[in-house]
């Protein structure tokens, strides 16, 4: 079976940004998460694969499809939710939803009215009415309403209340179970990808800096933290970033196991969360 999502050797050169042979590759039926500081290439790279820019070089396949050559195709078979839905926002949702339907084949009204029921959306509201997430819930209806087999979210639980993002978290889950779906998730939430993600692809300046299923990655990596006299010079090139303090120091390391057998018990080891890695390898005193 053909991955949802295979991405080898992208670029895409700005002039002051470059997106620097990025691959990775998503399998059917699970959820990526999409992560980076602000300025990664995140939104780039979902815009490579929804062909909305025209990429420089590498290979963008959807199902086993070229994005490009076979654009009707894939864009039928693919929902997407940006962080802001552009809708006109005069419109009543139905009247939304009548415009977009036509342009895929496997629209499902009735699924369309039971998203509806289920996310309290009233279709004969206009959408400028309704409040963020509210809107979200709508695109994230019409999204799910045409049976897309790859869903794409860009930033879809920013700025969104606990309570609402709980429930989307759970709707991505239970959207996998038939092994078919597969969700491409970018968020800055790391916590959402904790909860729910099977892989995780960070991207940094443009490039990938790991692309690896979410638990091998929560296994290996590790927060060090320790007196700053154990902070030695081979000690500083073996962390991946750290933070002096006037105490001590605290560092991150892909090699877990490596960081017990060298410090043992004079430093305190824990497993390293998303947001962890994503602050000492962007922030830390040594970058990647």
């Amino acid at each position: 079976m053909n991955n949802a999502l295979e991405i080898r050797n992208l670029t895409k050169d700005y002039g002051d940004f470059l997106l620097d042979d990025v691959s990775f590759s998503l399998p059917p039926g699970t959820i990526m998460g999409l992560i980076g500081p602000n300025g990664a290439g995140k939104t780039t790279v979902i815009k490579l694969i929804l062909n909305l820019l025209r990429r420089d070089g590498g290979e963008i396949k959807v199902f086993g499809l070229d994005n490009r050559s076979d654009e009707v195709e894939v864009k039928s078979r693919v929902g997407f939710v940006h962080d802001t839905p552009y809708f006109y926002e005069r419109l009543r949702l139905t009247t939304i939803k009548d415009t977009v339907a036509p342009f895929y084949r496997d629209w499902d009204e009735p699924l369309f009215r039971k998203l509806l029921a289920e996310f309290d959306l009233p279709p004969r509201k206009s959408l400028v009415r309704l409040s963020r997430g509210m809107k979200m819930k709508f695109a994230l209806a019409l999204a799910l309403s045409h049976r897309a087999e790859l869903i794409i979210l860009d930033e879809p639980t920013s700025g969104l209340d606990p309570v609402f993002r709980r429930e989307l978290l759970g709707r991505l889950s239970a959207l996998i179970q038939d092994e078919k779906t597969s969700v491409l998730f970018s968020t800055h939430i790391t916590s959402d990808l904790e909860r729910i993600a099977d892989y995780i692809t960070f991207l940094h300046k443009g490039r990938v800096v790991f692309s690896s299923p979410k638990d091998d990655i929560l296994d290996r990596w590790a927060v060090v933290k320790a007196g700053r006299d154990l902070l030695t010079d081979d000690d500083r090139r073996f962390f991946r970033g750290f933070r002096e303090r006037e105490y001590g120091f605290e560092g991150l390391t892909s090699d877990a196991a490596a960081a017990r057998r060298r410090f043992g018990d004079k430093a305190v080891i824990e497993k390293a969360a998303l947001e962890d890695i994503m602050f000492y390898l962007t922030r830390g005193a040594k970058n990647v």
